[in-house]
C-alpha cells in the first residue's frame, strides 16, 4: 500500500508537468487523475469487505452502485449546465464533502422531513443555537447544496436557510423521515400556520428496519387571497381549495404548458445522464458506504430513554 501511494503522487507529478508544458485540456487532466484513484480505492474496496462481516448485509453490496444514492446524496451531482462543469473542481469539492461528512453527521432527509439543526450563533447564549423545521426546499449542488427550514414561533412563520456543507453547523437530526407530494412546499407560506407549526422538543421518530421512506399524501388548503404567487398556475398536487376568479382561470390555462413531460430534450439538459452518474458515485462509493455502516451501528447503540406517564 505504501509503494502505491508513491506510484500515485510521482503519476500525479508527471500528470501536473504535462499539463503545464504541452496545456492539455483540463477534462482530460481531471479523467486522468480519476483512472490513477480508481486502483488505490479499490484496494481499500476489498479491505472494507472483510471488515463489514457483522452489519447490515443491505450495506455490503459495493460492487453495483445503489439506485437510492441519486436521492439520497443530490448534492454530489454537478450542474446539468455545462456552462458551469468543471470536471477538475467537481472531483475536488466531493473529496471535501466526503471530508466533512467524517466530522459531522448528515442524514438522509427530502423535502417534507422534520429536520434539527444545531449550529454556531456568535449572538446566542451558550454560542449556540438549535432550530427546528420542516423542509420546503432543497437546492445547489457540491459545496453549495443547502436546504430551506419552515416553521412558526410566536404566530410568525421563521424560514432559516442552511449550507449543508457549512462549518458552522454542528449537528443534523432527521426528526421525521418522510416525503411530500411536491418538490417544493413554498405554499406552506400561503396555508393555515398550524400546517407548519412543530415543537422544538419534538423526539426523533424512527423507521422500521428495511422500511422505504413514507410518503405524506397531506394536502393543504391555502388562506384566502392575496397569495405570494400564483399557485394556480403551478402543477402542485398538494393543495386543495384554490379559489381563484374566472379571469385568473383563463391565464392560468394559457400559461399552461402540458406537453412539457414529453419534452425528452427538456429532462435531457435538466438532468445528469445516468452513465455519468454512476461514475461519479463509484469514485467516492466505498467512503459513503463507510458512513452508512457508522450510522447504521450508532442507530442502535442509543441508550433507551423510559416515557413519562401523562396526567
Amino acid at each position: 500500500m505504501h509503494e502505491t501511494k508513491i506510484t500515485l503522487i510521482i503519476r500525479l507529478n508527471i500528470l501536473l508537468h504535462i499539463y503545464t508544458y504541452n496545456n492539455f485540456k483540463l477534462c482530460h487532466f481531471a479523467k486522468e487523475i480519476q483512472r490513477c484513484f480508481s486502483s488505490v480505492s479499490t484496494q481499500n474496496l476489498e479491505k472494507d469487505n472483510q471488515n463489514t462481516t457483522s452489519v447490515n448485509p443491505d450495506l455490503k453490496d459495493d460492487r453495483t452502485i445503489p439506485l437510492n444514492y441519486r436521492f439520497i446524496y443530490p448534492e454530489f451531482l454537478p450542474d446539468p449546465n455545462p456552462r458551469y462543469r468543471n470536471h477538475l473542481r467537481e472531483k475536488l469539492e466531493r473529496m471535501d464533502m466526503i471530508a466533512r461528512r467524517t466530522q459531522i453527521d448528515v442524514p438522509e432527509f427530502y423535502v417534507g422531513s422534520i429536520l434539527a439543526v444545531t449550529y454556531t450563533e456568535p449572538h446566542a447564549p451558550g454560542k449556540v443555537n438549535k432550530f427546528v423545521g420542516i423542509c420546503i426546499s432543497r437546492k445547489g449542488c457540491g459545496l453549495r447544496a443547502s436546504f430551506l427550514l419552515r416553521n412558526v414561533i410566536d404566530n410568525q412563520g421563521i424560514e432559516v436557510s442552511f449550507d449543508i456543507y457549512d462549518p458552522s453547523l454542528q449537528k443534523i437530526d432527521c426528526l421525521r423521515l418522510e416525503k411530500r407530494l411536491d418538490n417544493e412546499l413554498f405554499y406552506l407560506r400561503d396555508a393555515p400556520l398550524e400546517y407548519s407549526t412543530f415543537p422544538f422538543d419534538m423526539e426523533t421518530e424512527l423507521l422500521p428496519e428495511g422500511s422505504s421512506v413514507p410518503v405524506n399524501d397531506i394536502i393543504v388548503p391555502l388562506n384566502p387571497q392575496p397569495w405570494l404567487e400564483r399557485w394556480e398556475q403551478k402543477e402542485l398536487k398538494g393543495i386543495k381549495n384554490i379559489k381563484i376568479s374566472q379571469n385568473r382561470r383563463k391565464k392560468a390555462k394559457a400559461n399552461a404548458k402540458p406537453w412539457e413531460k414529453y419534452d425528452l430534450m427538456k429532462a435531457y439538459r435538466e438532468t445528469i445522464p445516468e452513465e455519468e452518474q454512476n461514475d461519479i458515485f463509484a469514485e467516492v462509493q466505498s467512503n459513503l458506504r463507510d458512513l452508512e455502516i457508522v450510522r447504521y451501528k450508532q442507530k442502535y447503540t442509543r441508550t433507551f430513554v423510559r416515557p413519562k406517564k401523562s396526567g
